[in-house]
């Protein structure tokens, strides 16, 4: 069971998330009814750590094997989607593929769960700013490659 809780006028929500970056660019997902990205991840389940969480994500999402090689960053991040308030802890790892042809992935992915609505892209970090990529605050994380940093993001304030 995936750790997201209703409470009071607010949804918990607890995540993780991988950032994969190859020749300046970061792989992130989008759902095609939206016009906005995010990181690549998902939800924890009860009793799963975060590492765990980012390896299975990518693995389910993409068929992918990675390797996480650092902490990037924990983000506290309040927003609200779809007439909900969410408290969302985010907990985003460095990762990278372990086998060396995933490492040369240069195109869209397509999910492979069946999920027909994701795919997964590159965006050029010298452009991140341009793009609409949630939480915000990932766009200096990735931009600035100072690790780890814990943000507050609240955009309800």
């Amino acid at each position: 069971m995936d750790i997201t809780i209703d409470v009071e006028d607010y949804k918990l929500n607890v995540r993780a998330a991988a950032i994969i970056i190859h020749e300046g660019k970061v792989l992130v997902h989008k759902n095609v009814k939206t016009n906005y990205y995010a990181l690549m991840g998902g939800r924890i389940s009860i009793g799963e750590d975060s590492a765990t969480t980012a390896i299975r994500e990518v693995k389910e999402e993409l068929g992918k094997e990675i390797e996480l090689i650092g902490c990037a960053s924990t983000i506290e991040n309040f927003f609200e989607m779809k007439d909900s308030k969410y408290h969302e802890i985010l907990f985003v790892y460095l990762a990278e593929f372990v086998n060396e042809d995933d490492k040369k992935i240069t195109t869209t992915m397509k999910n492979i769960e069946g999920k027909d609505y994701l795919q997964y892209e590159w965006l050029d970090i010298s452009k991140i700013d341009t793009y609409p990529l949630y939480p915000l605050v990932a766009k200096d994380i990735i931009k600035n490659k100072k690790f780890p940093i814990h943000v507050i993001h609240n955009e309800l304030n």
